[in-house]
């Protein structure tokens, strides 16, 4: 991992869509410095990002990221394999997206193989350092959704990477946001946080979350 800014790591979120806007709210409500980016030119963005986060920085990608301690990847996924990678080595990365062929369409590069989806992404972001979270929550219960810190109706979401120091990292900023954090050892746990798993969709305190990602481990050892 790269040194980290003092106080609050600055965020780079590249993607405007339902998720990307949405984390830009909650972020920019908790205090975080947050540059925002689509594809192309930031002026096309600026307006949108004046109406709908505001306070968020618009600006070319490779820009945001470079001046970026934390990377968000709230794109569509079949815009993945498009994406310059290189750019991202380095950073720490937050994959917010799901591989569902449904609405996605078959993608070549998530098929046909044994890793999970966030495990092909940082199997391509081979110089970045890859975590899973925020793609078990709908763009639109992330406002509604938070709350302070010791309520007993604080929802859980799950933080999964192989590296410790960043799943740390990204979970102090889950929980700023207005979320308890349960972490899980390993990247590929992450699966459990896709389409068809246990926590997908789920309103679950922290005790709720452990308990239903032990289950779903143990089930699939047992089948393995």
């Amino acid at each position: 991992m790269t040194g980290i800014t003092i106080g609050r790591p600055r965020v780079a979120i590249l993607g405007v869509g339902h998720v990307g806007s949405a984390l830009a709210r909650v972020m920019l409500d908790a205090g975080y410095d947050v540059h925002v980016a689509a594809s192309g030119d930031p002026a096309k963005i600026a307006l949108i990002a004046s109406v709908l986060m505001p306070a968020a920085k618009p600006g070319w990608a490779a820009d945001a990221v470079a001046d970026a301690d934390i990377v968000v990847l709230a794109i569509p996924l079949h815009r993945f394999s498009s994406l310059d990678h290189s750019m991202l080595d380095g950073k720490i990365v937050i994959d917010t997206m799901n591989y569902w062929a449904p609405t996605d369409g078959v993608q070549d590069l998530f098929e046909s193989t044994p890793l999970s989806s966030s495990e092909v992404v940082q199997t391509t972001l081979a110089g970045a350092t890859v975590v899973k979270t925020f793609n078990h929550i709908g763009y639109h219960e992330m406002e509604e959704e938070r709350r302070p810190a010791g309520s007993p109706e604080r929802r859980a979401l799950g933080v999964a990477s192989d590296d410790p120091e960043a799943a740390a990292l990204v979970g102090s900023l889950v929980d700023a946001i207005g979320y308890d954090v349960v972490a899980l050892d390993a990247l590929r746990d992450g699966i459990a946080f896709e389409p068809g798993g246990p926590v997908f969709g789920a309103r679950l305190s922290a005790d709720e979350f452990e308990r239903a990602v032990s289950v779903d481990a143990a089930v699939a050892e047992a089948a393995a």
